[in-house]
């Protein structure tokens, strides 16, 4: 089993936490790493898989259950196949306020379900499980550029070979459109819009998003893509990310870049069947810079969060970092070995006022280019630059 770098975290939190919550994509190893979080606690542990209809029984009156193995760690997996169980753990825990009683799983943001953060507000300490990193996959020999290409899935980085890969993809995406987001949010969305945008995006990953092209593409109006986006963020599909422009006197383009997260699910999506078919892609650029930004949105300190920043008179750069309130980080992500800036990132520099400027790119070497601006690998990024902001 490759070891995740969440690990530590989460054992300390059922130290502190009456009920701790890893959240994550399905298949991402949310369930096996709860289960050896379980071994290594010296009490007796109780698993309920939620998506088994025989366990849902034993939940018929969870008053009960709970109450019968407070001496136990409750395992509850894909807890938001039962909702209605956060409002029953709220007064058992308010009865018995001890550290480590339940550990949870789930494929759901817990914005989306029904009931949640209302239920256990002060109780409960999320963590997210995201694909493997690059730094767990290097732990385990597997290089970055079979990582990038198939993505931190389990499954997908572990298969014998390509054909392997793009099989289990297949599948996992097959399983997301006909089954899995309708079943998580209890909602009636359509396959075949699933299927279609999410293809729609992996193509243009990395794009500002325009609800109204989108629209026209899918048929379907402007809430309905709204609500589509929502819920495929809500499963941990994609992300939004945001545009910095506060404290900015400029004009600013304030929609969202839209990414799939996982690289390996942009290749499967855009029918893609090799590293070496991926060299000559059109979607290189963007797969590049989405695994790039996830990368390091998945290293950042807590008080750390991430942006772009774009404005209407050629400004820009594709991540901005802010500590509290102030950008104090510029970096531009160019899929090349020998990369040029354009004088939008200069401008960005300028307008922010950044003092650490980074172009990550795809060559090894770290050199200073002009106005001090640090060219650099994406693995130097991760070890020896994010820790120090």
């Amino acid at each position: 089993m490759i070891r995740r770098d969440s690990l530590q975290k989460i054992e300390v939190l059922l130290r502190e936490f009456p009920a701790v919550a890893i959240l994550g994509p399905r298949q991402v190893g949310k369930t096996t790493l709860a289960k050896s979080i379980a071994r290594k606690l010296k009490n007796d542990v109780v698993y309920i898989d939620l998506e088994r209809v025989s366990d849902q029984r034993k939940l018929v009156d969870p008053e009960i259950f709970f109450e019968a193995n407070r001496d136990r760690l409750v395992l509850l997996d894909e807890v938001q196949m039962m909702p209605q169980l956060f409002a029953a753990l709220r007064p058992e825990i308010d009865e018995l306020r001890r550290p480590g009683r339940f550990l949870l799983t789930g494929s759901a943001s817990p914005e989306l379900v029904k009931g949640v953060s209302e239920s256990l507000a002060g109780r409960i300490a999320y963590v997210e499980l995201s694909p493997i990193n690059l730094s767990e996959a290097k732990s385990s020999r597997y290089g970055m550029q079979r990582h990038w290409f198939r993505g931190g899935y389990p499954p997908a980085l572990t298969a014998k070979d390509d054909p392997a890969f793009h099989r289990w993809a297949d599948s996992f995406i097959r399983s997301y459109v006909e089954r899995d987001l309708t079943l998580m949010f209890g909602v009636k969305l359509s396959a075949v819009i699933i299927r279609n945008f999410w293809e729609m995006l992996a193509n243009g990953t990395g794009t500002i998003l325009n609800i109204e092209n989108y629209a026209r593409a899918l048929g379907i109006s402007g809430p309905s893509v709204k609500r589509y986006l929502d819920y495929m963020e809500g499963a941990f599909l994609i992300r939004r990310l945001q545009p910095w422009f506060a404290n900015v006197n400029k004009r600013i383009i304030k929609s969202p870049k839209v990414y799939v997260r996982d690289s390996g699910i942009v290749h499967a999506l855009c029918g893609i069947p090799s590293v070496r078919e991926l060299q000559g892609n059109i979607v290189i650029g963007g797969s590049w810079e989405g695994y790039v930004i996830e990368e390091i949105i998945r290293h950042l300190p807590a008080n750390v969060r991430p942006f772009y920043y774009r404005t209407q008179h050629g400004a820009e750069a594709d991540l901005i970092l802010v500590k509290g309130m102030k950008p104090v980080a510029c970096i531009e992500i160019k899929y090349s070995k020998a990369p040029v800036l354009k004088a939008g990132f200069y401008q960005c520099i300028k307008d922010l006022q950044t003092t650490q400027n980074w172009v990550i790119y795809s060559g090894e070497d770290n050199y200073t280019g002009r106005e001090g601006i640090l060219y650099t690998s994406l693995l130097y990024t991760l070890t020896q630059l994010i820790g120090k902001i």
